[in-house]
């Protein structure tokens, strides 16, 4: 069975003026390795036009899902709608029914919905809406391009409306032992067993710990049975693994 595939696009100044941490990808990655969609990229872009639209154009056409975060809210630097748009070969305004979305949240918090607000209306020809109850501005998805807000707690919430309705492959399983010896000790049988089973991902992640040098391998494959048996061929051999 065919593993969809996603990749992302994070967007924005902050981001990579270290200003601000970027979460989103952390949890993007979890939330679709349990869904069955692998990630196999993820990009950083600034607030620039030009970049996004290169950057989505040759996402959208490498992969079966793309994940936008970022862009979508009143400013001036919030160009996400438009370059997605111009990505995707369509136009972009304020859309009615976005409007509508947003009209009745200001009116319920005795807010006016100015020209700036009105910005978080934009959506391409074709969109359609990601639901936002936190703040009430959309994302919306155009194609394989999923348009996601960067705060947070909005990202998250607007990944869950629309993970369900995407199709994904069987779970990634996954198993780790940890083994007190230096990678350079173990990449030699590590190496070898991975060779000999490529339907399984093994990897090494080295640690330092209380003067303890070390490493937690980690196996992961969508077939549970591979797993198993490649776990019990590293107890075997490193013995002392835990």
């Amino acid at each position: 069975m065919h593993t969809p595939t996603a990749a992302m696009l994070v967007i924005g100044d902050e981001i990579l003026s270290g200003r601000t941490r970027d979460s989103n990808m952390h949890y993007l990655a979890g939330a679709l390795t349990g869904h069955g969609i692998a990630l196999v990229e993820a990009r950083m872009v600034s607030d620039d036009h030009a970049g996004i639209v290169r950057h989505v154009r040759e996402l959208s056409g490498a992969v079966d899902h793309v994940f936008t975060s970022g862009g979508i809210g009143p400013t001036h630097d919030d160009i996400t709608a438009e370059a997605v748009a111009e990505a995707m070969g369509v136009t972009c305004g304020i859309r009615d029914d976005a409007r509508a979305i947003l009209q009745a949240h200001y009116n319920r918090s005795g807010q006016v919905l100015n020209q700036a607000r009105l910005r978080m209306a934009r959506i391409p020809d074709g969109a359609s809406l990601i639901d936002n109850p936190i703040s009430a501005a959309p994302g919306f998805t155009l194609g394989n391009v999923h348009v996601l807000a960067g705060v947070p707690t909005i990202f998250e919430t607007m990944l869950a409306s629309i993970l369900p309705t995407l199709t994904g492959g069987p779970p990634m399983l996954s198993q780790s032992l940890r083994v007190e010896r230096g990678e350079g000790d173990i990449a030699g049988p590590l190496g070898a067993l991975a060779e000999a089973n490529p339907e399984v991902s093994i990897g090494s992640y080295p640690f330092h710990q209380n003067a303890i040098h070390g490493s937690h391998l980690v196996v992961r494959s969508q077939d549970g049975a591979a797993v198993d048996r490649v776990m019990a061929a590293l107890r075997n051999l490193f013995p002392e693994a835990t």
